[in-house]
């Protein structure tokens, strides 16, 4: 994988990421490390995406990344791992943010 590969899923990570943490409020705790570890999980799945998924609309195809199964490939393996983390962690990060702010 050259540069220009790494940077567009890298980016498409970082888009599929924003939506859904700050557009969609789908987290486990609110903030930036929380937005950062997703783009890390995010890149992982928009790399997986293509192999999985197949090689979808050949027109929208740069340097060998497929966009449309890495976009869904990103978002797919996002909502697992948010998933994953909610479903380990009972006390949940996400409720505890919440009844702190009712005091």
């Amino acid at each position: 994988m050259d540069f220009v590969s790494f940077l567009i899923l890298l980016i498409i990570s970082a888009a599929v990421s924003w939506v859904l943490h700050e557009m969609l409020g789908y987290y486990v705790t609110a903030g930036w490390w929380s937005y950062l570890s997703k783009v890390v999980v995010g890149w992982f799945g928009a790399w997986l995406g293509t192999p999985i998924f197949g090689r979808w609309f050949p027109g929208l195809e740069v340097n060998g990344i497929y966009i449309i199964p890495a976009i869904i490939g990103a978002f797919a393996i996002l909502i697992v791992a948010v998933d994953i983390v909610r479903m380990t962690n009972k006390s949940g990060n996400a409720v505890v943010a919440k009844s702190a702010k009712r005091r």
